[in-house]
């Protein structure tokens, strides 16, 4: 049965799966969902500036809608916005790109069962299928880069990488999970075939947060492929 779906969305490549995969099998994402800072005019997920997300949305043809909410009311927030998607867009369900973390799925499937959806992890896979889902990835015509990374597992040299076969090489002497499930580093996806327009952009400064280092995304523009 073909459901209707919003895409828990923070710009990286495990969602971008996700709605690849969905898509494929015939379903209809409505909307893609997406978590602020209510301070803050960037991500949740991996603090990207909203225009970026914004660029995203446009090249899909799928509309974001921005969940502004604080980090103690995140959940509620969460649950509160899926109740009113599913009544302005008659969902049936709720996707999520999470690939093993139990906890993470634990959260996902209260949240959604709690707005009265269906929870869906199109990714699900055992860790040690991990690898084999980044190459997937790398074979499948998207293109991501490296905006975000953990420092006490990669240093900011990572920072602007491109998600391709050459960096698969490189992963596989490193003690992580190669998909970056626990945080170890997060991407953002510009191009592929679900895009109808490639996202252009120059790097601009590493900021070093708290325990992670993030690379500025400038001069992001649309450009017809």
């Amino acid at each position: 049965m073909k459901k209707k779906i919003a895409l828990s969305w923070s710009g990286g490549k495990d969602g971008c799966m996700a709605l690849h995969k969905l898509i494929a099998q015939g379903h209809e994402i409505a909307c893609l969902v997406t978590t602020v800072p209510v301070e803050l005019e960037r991500t949740f997920g991996h603090g990207e500036k909203m225009e970026a997300i914004l660029l995203q949305s446009e090249a899909l043809g799928i509309p974001v809608h921005f969940i502004r909410c604080t980090f103690k009311g995140y959940t509620q927030s969460f649950i509160d916005s899926l109740r009113e998607l599913k009544e302005n867009y008659h969902l049936t369900s709720a996707a999520f790109g999470d690939l093993y973390l139990d906890e993470h799925r634990s959260w996902g499937e209260n949240a959604a069962n709690s707005a009265g959806l269906e929870a869906l992890y199109p990714l699900w896979m055992e860790k040690k299928e991990a690898a084999h889902a980044l190459q997937a990835f790398v074979n499948s015509g998207y293109k991501a880069v490296i905006i975000r990374t953990q420092d006490d597992v990669l240093d900011k040299t990572w920072l602007g990488k491109e998600i391709d076969q050459q960096l698969i090489e490189k992963m596989k002497s490193m003690p992580i999970c190669p998909m970056g499930e626990a945080g170890e580093y997060h991407t953002f996806v510009y191009d592929g075939p679900l895009f109808k327009k490639r996202i252009q952009m120059t790097f601009g400064e590493k900021t070093q947060m708290e325990t992670t280092t993030r690379l500025e995304l400038e001069g992001l523009t649309l450009i017809v492929k």
